[in-house]
């Protein structure tokens, strides 16, 4: 279902992924489900690129999610740029395999004129639905924006 918040991310992810070589390495299979004002859904099925040795979900593409997810949901408020990362702290909780897909949920929980908190949670999908915990993060970015 669309929404103008859905369409202004959809915009800015696509304008990102030339910029960004690493989102365009890790996330460019990345799918923007949905997004309301302070929130995006976004989906990622698991490729060879985001595991580690051991087979598993590496922590540095979590803590990728975290950052861009997070971006985009500040960026549901209107805001053309996602900013800069102020702090990002990732608890890692579980796992997940090569193949499986996962969801990613991000809150913008305040946007201010210089600064914005979010909030991610990252599951593993079971037959469709939000299944185990993955990850939990907060992240802090810095934004300009006009007065």
């Amino acid at each position: 279902m669309s929404s103008p918040e859905l369409d202004h991310v959809k915009g800015v992810w696509q304008r990102m992924q030339g910029n960004s070589p690493i989102y365009d390495f890790l996330l460019s299979d990345a799918e923007i489900i949905s997004a309301t004002k302070g929130s995006v859904s976004s989906r990622l099925t698991l490729s060879k690129n985001h595991v580690n040795s051991r087979g598993t979900l590496h922590g540095t593409v979590s803590a990728a999610l975290v950052d861009w997810s997070g971006g985009l949901a500040i960026c549901t408020h209107g805001i053309e740029k996602s900013g800069a990362s102020i702090d990002i702290h990732v608890t890692y909780i579980g796992t997940a395999q090569v193949g499986e897909t996962i969801e990613i949920e991000a809150l913008a929980n305040k946007v201010g004129r210089s600064v914005a908190f979010t909030t991610i949670r990252i599951c593993k999908l079971v037959n469709g639905k939000p299944g185990p915990l993955l990850a939990t993060a907060s992240h802090t970015k810095y934004i300009s924006q006009p007065k």
